[in-house]
């Protein structure tokens, strides 16, 4: 056990988490942080002042104590701070690295108010990460069997929270995952330089050392009806299926070879471990001037790709401010440093092409922040006279996406609202259908993965109740 500090640092600078040299990570795919020291998590962890009411916990989508697991670190006490963030977060690993802290518990700390807030995420990756390479293996307590069975369709952060939280209150729980790996967004979305495999996958192995099952390649709504898990024993399903259906701009020129959705270009560099290239030869288009349009997390993750795939120079196209980019502030600034290029203010109007059919640019529109509209943004307008082609032989579209129709169009008892997601009870996730719940991504649309966890949680629970109270 560590020795526990003589002091509360006070007002001192934040601790910043190492992180490889910006020249050598844009051509590697290794973990850009490297990870705190057990002095570094100390010296951090005792600049918290243990509000009495913390403002930290309420801006947690899950409700983590976070005072609490961040004042067993100070005292060294490793074994108790991974066991207080499991009983409210299965994904501490996770969590620590790609949750948007700085607008959720960071946010709210009050420590920002004069100085550097506490850095919450750093530390609980820390925690997660010392209990992996150092931690005793010693599982937390769970509930008698009731007898009860739940499949929990997609296994995504949603539906891994649904997962262990019931498993550990009793009930028999099976995750039925479409692709071959589990993991969901967190390894298909999500590069390996910013959440490591191996790390999704010591999570997914925690849960299943607690009793979850896992049953890969199960497409529910093909191999299997909703109605159909029923009829094989399970008393109540959650549907954690995320958003995956990708969104394009519908712009002349779509049709050119070199254009694809991030889903799609993401999906290839992580199922199909481009990220080891140039060890394995993955079928992905690897060009030498990349256009990536949009700003949000999904555009960072798929031009920094690009960048690590041997692209000469890549470009992010956004139609707004920086302002307005909704990516990590954390995600933009590690873009900057590895080179990418940002067109702000502008939006694209058509795709060039060859004789061959294959991109070889793209028409652009300057822009300028008129009034704002339904987001509350300020809505971009056309500077006149304005155009201006950028030269590109990929362009990787990051423009959002919407809900897959695979299992809704299956069930038509259950109801989805206009825009194709699933509507359920945003205070339980019940749906319209009895025994079925949902949340994350396919009830929100795309967002983050602390809320699809936190919309896991509250679901849990009701589901719980379901089976021990009644619908």
């Amino acid at each position: 056990m560590a020795a526990k500090p003589t002091r509360k640092i006070k007002g001192e600078p934040r601790v910043a988490m190492p992180e490889q040299d910006p020249r050598e990570r844009a051509r590697n795919f290794l973990e850009v942080p490297t990870g705190y020291t057990m002095q570094m998590a100390q010296q951090e962890a005792s600049r918290c002042i243990q509000c009495r009411k913390p403002n930290c916990v309420a801006g947690c989508p899950v409700q983590v104590d976070i005072p609490g697991f961040i004042r067993l670190i100070t005292e060294g006490d490793m074994t108790g701070a991974i066991r207080n963030l499991w009983s409210k977060n299965a994904l501490p690993a996770v969590c620590g690295r790609v949750c948007p802290q700085e607008i959720q518990c960071e946010g709210l700390c009050i420590m920002g108010k004069k100085g550097d807030p506490i850095a919450i995420g750093n530390l609980e990756r820390f925690c997660a990460d010392y209990e992996r390479e150092n931690g005793t293996g010693e599982l937390p307590p769970k509930q008698p069997p009731t007898g009860k069975k739940v499949a929990v369709v997609g296994s995504g952060p949603s539906g891994l929270t649904v997962a262990g939280d019931l498993i550990v209150k009793g009930h028999e729980v099976t995750i039925l995952e479409a692709f071959h790996k589990p993991g969901g967004v967190l390894v298909y979305g999500i590069p390996e330089f910013r959440l490591p495999k191996a790390i999704v996958a010591q999570e997914i192995n925690f849960l299943e050392r607690l009793g979850v099952k896992v049953a890969c390649n199960a497409v529910v709504g093909r191999t299997v009806s909703l109605d159909e898990l029923f009829e094989e024993g399970y008393d109540a399903v959650y549907l954690g299926v995320g958003a995956g259906l990708p969104r394009f701009m519908n712009i002349p020129g779509e049709n050119l070879v070199g254009i694809l959705s991030a889903n799609e270009y993401l999906t290839r560099a992580n199922l199909m471990k481009a990220y080891k290239f140039p060890d394995v030869d993955t079928p992905i288009p690897k060009g030498r001037n990349v256009v990536v349009l949009g700003a949000g997390n999904v555009a960072m993750d798929a031009a920094r790709t690009a960048m690590r795939l041997g692209a000469q120079n890549v470009k992010i196209v956004y139609r707004r401010s920086r302002d307005e980019m909704p990516a990590r502030a954390a995600e933009i600034h590690h873009a900057e440093e590895e080179g990418l290029e940002f067109y702000l203010l502008t939006n694209p109007t058509r795709y060039i092409g060859n004789e061959k059919g294959r991109l070889t640019g793209m028409e652009c529109l300057k822009m300028e922040l008129g009034e704002p509209d339904d987001s509350g943004r300020r809505r971009p307008v056309h500077i006149k006279g304005s155009e201006f082609e950028l030269t590109c032989d990929l362009c990787i579209v990051a423009v959002g996406s919407g809900a897959n129709p695979l299992l809704t169009q299956t069930t038509p008892d259950l109801t989805v609202n206009q825009w194709g997601y699933v509507v359920a009870d945003e205070a339980t996730g019940k749906t319209c259908k009895k025994g079925v719940w949902a949340g994350g991504d396919i009830v929100t649309g795309a967002a983050t993965v602390i809320l699809a966890m936190g919309a896991g949680r509250i679901a849990a629970d009701s589901i719980h109740d379901y089976l021990t109270l009644g619908w």
